[in-house]
């Protein structure tokens, strides 16, 4: 066993420490011995790198020939933190956090069961304040992260017996959720004693299937909530290190449409507490390395910074009412004005959506806290930097959404007296998305939607969201066949695709000259044909399909509306699908779907010739 020896500096300097110049030893790594300990501040140089040994860390040659470094002073007191904020501590405090939420997202993907969690990437993974205010998240889907915060707070609000340990499973749009779809668990960390609420961790996933009237549970044409698949409103999974799986199983196998994937469901269920966990142990450790006192304080400080970075992006935005007004396919107008001003301590803004049309018999209703992940989302967008997005941007912004119109449906114990939101999560977000842009002068429309397509049987459900084409700026072109603003995921590779589902995938391409034209050219959609292999049911829930296209600005030509067809086995004849469906096939039957491309922006240039046209190219020899 190599012996351990504190090393001593054959010469020293004078290096930059903590805000003062500090005697620093210097060492040749050639010349150090397994069981060398270096104390800092010191500096280790080699041929080709050199280590610097900060103050109060000390380095120890291993028999391996590593250099390990240890911080010997222990976290910093409270003083070191404080109300005072270090620009630099900020900036790593930052990463610190969003490396736990990409580390929980990590861990969700490689344990995940279902192709729409681990293929597709269609979750979602954040930090949370003691109040339940969103500090970081994981680059994931936005229309997932604005609404958990009001999903935590809910938590917190319904259950004051909270206890180390315990998980909450929930999935209510009207109390946080976005959509029944998207199942949330959230975890408490309390401190050593287990009596204070120090953070929360949350992580939000879309299970293809959670019962409803159509498998995929994604139906086009619900109109309540219990239409649309189970409903959690607060289960607890685990309590004192007991998980209730039995209970779980319970709830996803009742109701008149429960879910035909309990054992999918389950499983990644199990992955989100894997992903929570994760989240547990990383911010624990970070407390342990820094104290309470300094994670607390750095979480409030990102949340402010966020809140200045928009004040000062507001005061870019000219000062009065911008107002916009869209439209659902079925006429709905879904109207905002945004109404901006400046002062001393930087802008604010007043959102209002009054002149949006009532609650809709169908399914396009969104709630409120899918209305601020949209605000979010697009104030977000306005800050042109790196900043994570968390609660401290809507700060200086306030939303306003009269009642009863289709972004406030009245709630209601009874699920069956609940409007249907299915569709709100995924449609009309990326309509509140344009019309915010389109206020603001600052984006033509994107297509629009999400383009969801379902299939399934009996015993399984199939979800996917389809990439379409984005709207122009001032600035730059749309970009072609991506999936747009609210949604983050990817679509499932087709060689996945194939082997676990009885499809083929017979076209996937770009959809040529759906952008609209103008000074900058809308991004084109995506084409999409998929032949069937058995019989299934079929579900599209989809928006753009007319008579409202992707809209230009500033003289930029709309993008192309979206196109369903469908062609039976043995014809030869397309047989037109409108933008919400649910339709039986059979073996050979093939769909076809052509997304919406994205808004053109500026009148697009005269092209002239002070001569006439260029010749024609001559026409080429045939062989």
């Amino acid at each position: 066993m190599t012996g351990v020896r504190r090393r001593r500096p054959e010469e020293t300097t004078l290096a930059w420490f903590q805000g003062r110049w500090q005697e620093t030893g210097v060492f040749g790594r050639e010349d150090l011995r397994p069981g060398d300990r270096i104390a800092g501040p010191a500096i280790i140089a080699e041929a080709t790198s050199t280590v610097v040994v900060e103050p109060g860390w000390e380095a120890e040659l291993t028999g391996r020939d590593d250099l390990i470094l240890s911080d010997q002073a222990g976290p910093p007191g409270a003083e070191a933190f404080g109300e005072a904020v270090d620009a630099i501590q900020l900036e790593l405090f930052n990463n610190r956090f969003v490396s736990i939420a990409d580390q929980m997202g990590a861990a969700m993907q490689k344990t995940a069961l279902s192709t729409n969690v681990k293929d597709r990437l269609d979750f979602s993974c954040a930090l949370f304040d003691p109040a339940g205010n969103l500090v970081v998240n994981a680059p994931h889907i936005p229309v997932h992260l604005g609404a958990m915060s009001e999903c935590v707070r809910r938590i917190m609000a319904d259950d004051p017996d909270l206890r180390a340990g315990d998980v909450i499973v929930t999935n209510d749009p009207y109390r946080g959720g976005s959509h029944l779809p998207d199942v949330t668990v959230a975890t408490p960390v309390f401190d050593g004693t287990g009596s204070r609420i120090l953070f929360f961790v949350a992580s939000r996933a879309h299970h293809a299937e959670i019962g409803g009237i159509t498998p995929g549970s994604m139906p086009p044409t619900s109109r309540t909530l219990a239409e649309e698949g189970v409903v959690i409103r607060s289960f607890r999974l685990v309590r004192d290190g007991r998980m209730d799986e039995k209970g779980l199983r319970e709830v996803l196998s009742r109701g008149p449409y429960p879910s035909r994937a309990v054992r999918e469901n389950i499983a990644d269920i199990n992955a989100q507490l894997a992903a929570n966990r994760i989240g547990v142990e990383q911010l624990t450790g970070l407390v342990e390395r820094f104290g309470l006192e300094a994670v607390h304080a750095y979480m409030t400080h990102i949340q402010r910074a966020a809140e200045n970075k928009m004040r000062a992006a507001l005061l870019k935005v000219p000062e009065g009412r911008h107002h916009f007004v869209d439209h659902l396919d079925d006429g709905s107008p879904l109207a905002v004005a945004i109404t901006v001003r400046h002062s001393a301590d930087g802008g604010r803004a007043e959102i209002d959506f009054a002149g949006t049309g009532p609650v809709l018999a169908g399914n396009l209703n969104a709630t409120p806290p899918i209305v601020a992940s949209a605000v979010l989302y697009c104030f977000r967008c306005l800050i042109d930097e790196d900043i994570p997005l968390n609660a401290g941007i809507l700060s200086p912004l306030t939303i306003r959404l009269p009642e009863d119109c289709l972004l406030n449906p009245r709630a209601d114990a009874d699920p069956a007296k609940c409007a249907a939101v299915v569709g709100g999560n995924v449609e009309t977000s990326q309509r509140i998305v344009d019309a915010i842009l389109g206020a603001l002068g600052v984006a033509a429309a994107s297509q629009g939607t999400m383009n969801n397509l379902t299939f399934g049987d009996a015993t399984f459900g199939y979800y996917e969201t389809l990439c379409g084409g984005s709207g122009a700026t001032a600035t730059a072109d749309g970009a072609h066949a991506v999936h747009t603003h609210m949604t983050n995921t990817r679509l499932t590779d087709p060689e996945v695709l194939e082997a676990r589902y009885p499809v083929r995938l017979l076209e996937f391409a770009i959809r040529r000259g759906s952008g609209g034209a103008g000074r900058r050219t809308g991004g084109d959609g995506a084409v999409r044909r998929i032949e069937f292999l058995r019989p299934l049911r079929v579900s599209l829930l989809t928006e753009r399909r007319g008579p409202y296209p992707p809209f230009g600005l500033e003289g930029g030509a709309p993008g192309a509306l979206g196109l369903n067809t469908l062609r039976r086995r043995g014809s030869s004849t397309e047989e037109g699908l409108p933008g919400k469906v649910e339709v039986g096939v059979e073996a050979g039957d093939v769909l076809t779907v052509q997304t919406p491309g994205g808004g053109g922006y500026g009148t697009a240039p005269l092209i002239t010739w002070e001569s006439g046209p260029p010749a024609p190219p001559p026409a080429r020899a045939r062989r």
